[in-house]
């Protein structure tokens, strides 16, 4: 199991050196997201397409 840090480390060794602590931070935040979506993935705390594209629905018709 890797840690928080060796994630990192991993992260800025695949980004170019001239990477801005923008870029940086972007990286992070989504890597963070998609991994907080596989949880909940893995945890079964998805919705179906079906229900997505029903609830997208009440939204765009307020």
């Amino acid at each position: 199991m890797t840690t928080a840090k060796d994630d990192v480390r991993d992260l800025l060794e695949s980004l170019p050196d001239d990477s801005s602590l923008e870029d940086i931070q972007y990286h992070l935040y989504v890597r963070q997201k998609i991994q907080r979506g596989l949880a909940a993935a893995e945890a079964g705390q998805t919705i179906t397409q079906e229900e997505a594209a029903r609830r997208m629905a009440r939204w765009i018709d307020k």
